[in-house]
């Protein structure tokens, strides 16, 4: 009997310990312009309401943003802050990459094909990335401050893994997007299923792919 009401108070005990908020699913964002056509190079993030999940899943890791054929790949990048960001050049001529963005300014002088230059972001938001030599190539990193995000492919969708079951704001953040600070969000309920879809305003011109070349 002794046995029996041990097992029945640990039973009880991991219900308790496991709130309806450790519960996770994939959450599919679809985002399109207002004609219907997908809009890649999207960042979707998702923030949930209690805080401290976003603070415990951040996984500063390593990123890459390449320089060939004259291009950055990705065109967007999305990292979490504290991530480091490397800047190899497969080019056959040199590339000064630079930001004078407020949110993380910097330059990488001259260098050429095979070389590498490496950069820490620490602080959420855009960070526009040019090259000081040839006028064509830009690209951009969003910092963002949640473990959950992506960025759109060519068909406008992206999911995003393991999104916590709690209320939480959806978010959409694209470079050429016609809003203020080139983002809209809306808030979601616990509990939420099926995909979200987002319709959004884009400045003229054709929308760069989200992937390499």
């Amino acid at each position: 009997m002794k046995i029996v009401f041990a097992r029945l108070l640990v039973l009880v005990a991991c219900l308790f310990a496991a709130p309806a908020s450790t519960l996770a699913a994939d959450l599919t964002v679809v985002v399109t312009d207002t004609a219907g056509k997908p809009v890649p190079s999207a960042v979707v993030t998702f923030a949930p309401a209690n805080g401290a999940a976003i603070a415990a899943g951040l996984k500063a890791g390593a990123y890459t943003m390449t320089q060939k054929l004259m291009k950055f790949a990705p065109y967007v990048l999305a990292v979490p802050a504290g991530a480091t960001v490397n800047f190899p050049n497969q080019d056959r001529v040199n590339h000064h990459v630079y930001s004078f963005s407020k949110v993380q300014p910097f330059q990488f002088p001259l260098y050429g094909q095979g070389k590498t230059r490496t950069m820490k972001f620490d602080h959420p938001g855009t960070v526009a990335v040019a090259c000081n030599i040839h006028d064509s190539m830009s690209a951009y990193i969003r910092v963002v401050d949640t473990p959950y995000f992506a960025t759109t492919d060519m068909s406008g969708r992206v999911t995003l893994a393991g999104v916590p079951e709690a209320a939480g704001r959806l978010s959409v953040w694209q470079p050429m997007m016609d809003a203020p600070e080139h983002s809209v969000s809306r808030a979601l309920a616990s509990g939420k299923s099926g995909p979200q879809t987002f319709a959004i305003k884009v400045r003229g011109g054709a929308l760069p792919a989200s992937g390499a070349y």
